[in-house]
């Protein structure tokens, strides 16, 4: 890790502000966020096969915020509805039950974990990836003919860690006077975030192929269990990657990645990945409103 470095003052600060975020984890010390309320109704919910829209409008309007959150997103570009959507009820019409909680779901854990004050424009890049990731993760799992639902939830969630992490390390670097820059604090996020986010899916009660592939969607040789969901979910991350920062992941790295093939992905899956950028750029920017 230090060979990033080129002052020894980094390296002392990434070593010693580490120290302290192991410790918290090993110890149960470390502050992690609830699962939302609504969040996890919704996901009942939409793993209940005797539910209905009825139920599903009744749990979003309890949060008001939140329901005019979601009529937002369900009126915007991404859904082109053909007229304005005014209710909830109207919004289930239109979207369909799966579709709308799924929105309802992400915008609750917008809400409720993606918030790190002072450092909103980092926190909203990774809003981006973990949206863009969901969309690409159901395109996959349509093309692979695996459950969409599940395959969403893996995309969406697969970086929780890094908000909690975010949010660690800059108190940690606050309480202990240490200097903390991007270089240090980017380091630290990819270094831990998958294994922390792990934890945190542990104790929502996540599905466990969401909490396998959380950890090990960039180290999917080691998941003990639930490796297709691993190499899904590294693909919906690369593809993601791929479409809001080009440089990190150039199309010709993208097409060669070796997740591809173990997927079974043909060329022309590939090739339709691909097309779906704008799709998924789209929501993207409608989810974030």
């Amino acid at each position: 890790m230090s060979s990033h470095f080129t002052t020894g003052t980094d390296t002392a600060s990434l070593e010693a502000i580490e120290q302290v975020l192991l410790y918290k984890v090993e110890h149960g010390e470390l502050h992690l966020p609830l699962l939302p309320q609504v969040a996890s109704e919704v996901m009942a919910l939409a793993s209940n096969p005797k539910a209905d829209a009825a139920k599903l409008a009744t749990l979003i309007h309890q949060d008001q915020a939140l329901a005019a959150h979601v009529l937002r997103i369900a009126n915007s570009p991404a859904y082109m509805p053909r007229s304005p959507i005014m209710s909830l009820q109207h919004a289930i019409a239109m979207l369909g039950f799966t579709l709308l909680s799924e929105i309802a779901l992400a915008a609750s854990i917008k809400a409720g974990v993606f918030q790190v004050p002072g450092h909103e424009e980092q926190v909203r890049t990774l809003w981006q990836h973990s949206l863009a990731s969901g969309a690409f993760a159901k395109e996959i799992a349509r093309a692979r003919r695996v459950n969409v639902e599940s395959a969403y939830l893996c995309g969406l969630l697969h970086e929780i860690g890094k908000p909690v992490v975010l949010r660690t390390v800059v108190a940690i670097a606050r309480e202990r006077n240490l200097p903390l820059t991007k270089t240090t604090l980017d380091m630290l996020i990819e270094g831990h975030h998958a294994h922390i986010g792990s934890i945190i899916g542990e104790q929502w009660g996540l599905p466990q192929q969401v909490v396998e592939a959380t950890q090990y969607y960039r180290d999917y040789d080691h998941a003990s269990s639930f490796r297709q969901e691993c190499l899904l979910t590294c693909v919906a991350d690369q593809l993601a990657t791929h479409l809001l920062c080009p440089d990190e992941v150039p199309e010709a790295t993208l097409r060669n990645h070796p997740a591809l093939i173990e997927l079974n992905l043909y060329p022309n899956d590939v090739e339709q990945l691909v097309k779906s950028k704008d799709k998924v750029l789209t929501i993207v920017e409608s989810m974030n409103l």
